[in-house]
């Protein structure tokens, strides 16, 4: 039996964590039943989290291996064995080996991770040989990637199928694989930096949510130990060492006896009663959540679940997973039950006494009469914005108007817009990542495209000296794979919260428009982040994110009142334009102003409107992008039209909310032809 020689890197004992037990404990049990399905760990800077991921495949034990498999399989078991190893019978030779613990960097490759066509192999030898990637490394070992989110999402979801369900499945460039690919997903990320898509954060099985310290004593517990490892590695980790023993045993045994755990029938009623008050999506989080608290029992030696194991558990496997109430959660008999009992001596019959009368509506005026007292409270109307812009300490928040479905916005003509669900636009990429569309005999990077060489180099293979090769390939021949990525836009909001939105319940309409660009914003995986105006100046209600939950929830609490900075709002929008574009220069944002287009509050010494002009003429010129303008002015008979000077000025394009609403055919056959 060959011992492995690679060395290993001298890590921080994983007991030696302080204050960060729940942590610990998702990773152990991903340790006890590897095929849990991941963990995702959030947190701010400095948490120990990178520090706990490798100190777990440090604690584990060494595992035999075949020793000449790419994939580390178990010798004597087949039913996890690749094809090569399953093939060549009983008596393979063996190696000792730590468990793999596999980075996977946020510039990592759809062709790195799961594997590829070996060009070497098909340009020597002329056949296909497969060579594995990362997820081929990490077989029965750890993959950690540290800011999944900002890892690519098509990455992040083929990991998360094959943690999963245990197997790698290649199908590309005229090959077709299958390995084993059992290995602990363990994601890290800084919310502050954005969050994952929905849809991947739920694939996770258990997600931990890490913070310092505020205990004086533990935080000096922290340094000290930190130091004593600094100073001394081999003595700390010596001091250690029966710690990790105990904690490596445990996790052994506990791997043993996770088949023979029982549940009772009576907890699976447990299991969907606490996911259903949750409000999680679907039903991942109820087999999950079986899945980890037997993988709890095992870890506690406990023959059988019991209560107390799912209701440990259940914070970290819904933790990600719960979902505010639909407002219309409550049944009829509970709004019953809710509404006070009549006193005994009223009955409905009884006319109401004088104080009820006061309480009641004044009855609506006739129909012929309606719209002269609309008319006649027009001037009304406007001194009532004039008055509640006046008075910046007055904030009324404002319920969401009913969303609808927006009709499609075109892009430009160098991006082209998908229609449907998906990232919203598609292009060329320098990269190595995206979909392979075509070849180019111009080299610029290292991305061959074999299949396309060998094309330009089949017509002069007989007039070409073999030497023994399958193929010759001169440099003429070669050409690179020229890629296409699907990429989301990133939609800023900026919405005018000053007092005149309030008036006729103009910003209930507001909040519902942006709500149904927000939806149209998330299928199309856009980054999203508004900004408000109000009273004085300008604020970021939102920083870019990708979680339109959280957009949501900000629009809910944002409250109306004071006066229209409006060049202040544009000023900050080009402040936060400017952060996304050094971040992500592929990216094309598309802004949407949502105003009546009035302003009457200046930054410098001029008049209000014309600074606001001249900010939103520096924006045209200093941005080629979407500038769209929904004017939120209710129509009548005056009309300022100040929305549509403004998008003048940005050269975008403005719409009113109803021209948003893709209210029939027509609509939809024209936005597919735009």
């Amino acid at each position: 039996m060959e011992k492995s020689n690679k060395q290993r890197r001298v890590v921080y004992p994983f007991a030696a964590l302080a204050g960060q037990e729940e942590l610990q404990l998702g990773l152990l049990l991903h340790a006890v039943n590897p095929c849990l399905g991941g963990i995702l760990i959030r947190g701010e800077k400095g948490t120990a989290k990178s520090t706990a991921v490798r100190g777990l495949a440090e604690m584990l034990p060494d595992m035999l291996a075949v020793a000449d498999c790419p994939y580390h399989c178990e010798p004597g078991n087949k039913g996890k064995a690749c094809d090569d190893c399953r093939n060549r019978g009983e008596n393979l030779p063996a190696r000792v080996m730590p468990v793999p613990v596999v980075d996977i960097p946020v510039s990592a490759t759809e062709d790195r991770v799961v594997g590829s066509l070996d060009f070497e192999q098909a340009i020597k030898a002329g056949h296909r040989a497969f060579l594995p990637g990362l997820m081929g490394e990490a077989n029965r070992g750890i993959i950690y990637i540290d800011e999944i989110n900002l890892l690519d999402d098509h990455i992040v979801d083929v990991l998360l199928d094959a943690a999963g369900s245990g197997i790698n499945v290649v199908e590309r460039e005229g090959i077709s694989v299958t390995h084993p690919a059992e290995f602990i997903l363990v994601g890290t990320m800084n919310p502050e930096e954005g969050d994952l898509r929905p849809q991947l954060l739920d694939r996770f099985a258990l997600c931990v949510d890490v913070q310092g310290l505020l205990d004086r004593q533990a935080r000096v517990e922290i340094i000290k130990r930190r130091e004593a490892f600094e100073d001394n590695p081999g003595e700390f980790i010596a001091a250690w060492q029966a710690k990790q023993a105990e904690l490596r045993e445990k996790v052994m045994t506990a791997r043993t006896l996770l088949p023979t755990v029982t549940l009772a029938d009576e907890l699976y009623t447990k299991i969907s009663q606490l996911c259903a008050e949750s409000f999680a999506a679907g039903h991942r989080a109820d087999i999950i959540l079986v899945r980890a608290a037997l993988a709890l029992a095992a870890w506690r030696s406990h023959p059988a679940v019991t209560e107390e194991d799912i209701l440990d558990i259940a914070p970290l496997v819904l933790a990600h997973r719960r979902r505010q109430p639909p407002e219309e959660s409550e049944t009829p008999q509970q709004q019953e039950q809710e509404q006070p009992e009549p006193p005994d001596d009223q009955n409905e019959e009884s006319p109401p006494d004088e104080q009820d009368k006061d309480k009641q509506p004044p009855p609506p005026p006739p129909e012929g009469e309606q719209e002269e007292e609309q008319e006649e409270n027009k001037d009304q109307d406007q001194d009532k914005d004039n008055n509640s812009e006046a008075n910046p300490a007055m904030e009324v928040v404002f319920s969401i108007g009913k969303p609808f479905t927006v009709k499609r916005i075109s892009m430009d003509k160098d991006r082209q817009a998908r229609r449907g669900s998906g990232r919203r636009s598609r292009t060329k990429t320098d990269s190595s990542v995206g979909r392979y569309v075509k070849s180019t005999s111009h080299r610029e990077r290292d991305d061959l495209a074999i299949d396309a060489t060998i094309r330009a180099a089949a017509p002069f293979q007989r007039s070409r000296k073999t030497n023994g090769m399958a193929v010759v390939i001169e440099t003429g021949d070669i050409r690179e794979k020229v890629r296409e990525k699907r990429i989301g836009n990133f939609m800023l909001f900026v919405v005018d919260a000053s007092g005149s939105m309030g008036a006729k319940q103009r910003m209930i309409e507001t909040k519902g428009a942006i709500l149904s660009l927000l939806q149209d914003a998330y299928q199309k995986r856009d980054k999203v982040g508004m900004v408000a105006f109000k009273g004085e100046q300008a604020e970021v209600l939102l920083p870019p994110t990708n979680s339109v939950e959280l957009a949501q929830k900000c629009l809910v609490e944002m409250p109306v009142g004071g006066k229209t900075p409006l060049a202040a709002g544009l000023v900050k929008a080009r402040e936060v334009i400017r952060q996304q574009l050094k971040r992500s220069p592929h990216m094309r944002p598309i802004v949407v102003i949502l105003s009546d287009g009035k302003a009457n509050v200046a930054m410098a010494k001029d008049k209000p409107l014309a600074e606001a002009h001249r900010v939103a003429d520096n924006l045209r010129e200093e941005f080629d992008i979407k500038y769209i303008v929904v004017d939120t002015e209710q129509k009548g008979l005056l009309s300022f039209g100040k929305a549509q000077e403004l998008a003048v000025w940005l050269g975008g394009e403005c719409y009113t909310i109803e021209q948003l609403k893709v209210d029939s055919l027509v609509d939809l056959v024209r936005g597919a032809l735009a």
